[in-house]
């Protein structure tokens, strides 16, 4: 069965109507002149403001023992509770800081190399169309090929810090250059691109650069970042303890999702639930989607709606992560709409149900789907 993504009707409906007014394409959201490729000041933006009629969750006493908590976080033989995915890895590597790093969606660019590895995959439209990833991994060290690394966009640098990673991007746009200020990163178009990336034969440029996890770690030793995390992050999202996992029975508005589609209109991917191990399998162009290590799959899928327009007369997109909106979250076959909001600038992102409680995850890899609101009705999810 068949269900369009209504669900969140009258909010999606105030949203779209906020965003586009119904008129055009797109929105445009500054007016600069973006012809003078060495301006580093960020356009101007218009303010998108969406109204809610629901009050944004308080902060609530962490009593609950479905989920494991910040200070359940402690070291057993050698193992400890992972910030990305909520199971137990190895302490060194679960006690440092994740790498970030983008990766190119073209058809030229596959298959994208260590993106097996990645414990959250953010997708997001950037121009023409065309979706670029950021994979998060914090187990990368014995990888000798990841990517193949493309360039920055400013809403990528928000996400990369809502996780104290340390961002890894060859280039930026014009517009997110000043944004790169905010987050540790590796830049390939600078001094230090030559120790942390590499280009390749077997691709025609852009699509062949590439770095592995030793150049990562030698590049962040010589620029001075710490591995480890900030000594205030208390992680991210919330994951369902072992022998609690979450099925969504029962839960607002839920419905079956044996496949959840995004609707981005140049790849036109999918996911697919497979029962036997619980996982959704990520579909593209037309086929399975398949890392350099296999079949990609994931525990948890979030699909993030963001209000998003262009900046001036350009097709880079300006992607506003930070005004409260809506989405969906899909896990064990099933899903339900969501509310999201952000904690200030450079606070978290945090999920929630209808009716006002915090999602939690299940242990596993997690999938987030940036989509811009305007095209929100393209979301489609199917029953068994």
């Amino acid at each position: 069965m068949k269900k369009r993504a209504w669900f969140c009707a009258a909010g999606l409906i105030l949203l779209m109507g906020t965003v586009t007014g119904c008129q055009g394409k797109y929105q445009e959201v500054a007016v600069t002149d973006a012809s003078a490729e060495t301006d580093t000041t960020p356009a101007p933006t218009k303010e998108i403001k969406i109204e809610t009629t629901t009050e944004a969750p308080a902060e609530e006493a962490v009593e609950s023992g479905d989920w494991y908590t910040f200070e359940e976080r402690t070291e057993q033989d050698g193992k400890i509770r992972s910030y990305l995915t909520g199971e137990m890895v190895d302490a060194a590597v679960g006690n440092r800081r994740p790498i970030a790093i983008m990766m190119s969606n073209d058809k030229a660019s596959l298959p994208q190399y260590g993106i097996n590895r990645a414990d959250i995959v953010y997708e997001a439209p950037v121009e023409g169309g065309m979706n670029r990833f950021m994979a998060i991994i914090e187990d990368y060290d014995d990888l000798d090929r990841i990517g193949s690394v493309r360039s920055c966009r400013t809403y990528y640098t928000y996400f990369a810090r809502e996780f104290d990673a340390i961002y890894a991007h060859y280039g930026q746009s014009t517009f997110a250059k000043p944004y790169l200020a905010n987050v540790d990163n590796i830049n390939g178009l600078d001094g230090i691109g030559t120790v942390a990336y590499y280009r390749t034969k077997d691709r025609k440029s852009p699509h062949n650069a590439y770095s592995s996890g030793e150049r990562l770690n030698k590049a962040i030793a010589q620029l001075g970042y710490s591995e480890s995390y900030s000594a205030d992050y208390k992680g991210h999202y919330r994951f369902a303890k072992t022998g609690h996992e979450v099925t969504l029975d029962g839960a607002p508005s839920v419905m079956e999702a044996a496949r959840v589609y995004p609707g981005y209109v140049m790849n036109k991917p999918w996911f697919e639930y497979n029962e036997s191990d619980g996982l959704y399998y990520r579909y593209q162009y037309g086929a399975a989607h398949k890392g350099n290590e296999g079949p990609i799959a994931v525990k948890n899928i979030l699909f993030q709606y963001c209000p998003s327009g262009h900046y001036a007369t350009t097709d880079y997109l300006d992607i506003n992560v930070h005004d409260d909106s809506y989405g969906l979250y899909a896990t064990e076959g099933k899903a339900i709409p969501v509310k999201w909001t952000k904690d200030g600038e450079f606070g978290l992102t945090h999920y929630y149900d209808m009716e006002n409680n915090e999602v939690i995850l299940n242990q596993g890899k997690t999938w987030i789907c940036v989509i811009s609101a305007q095209d929100s009705s393209n979301v489609e999810v199917y029953g068994k």
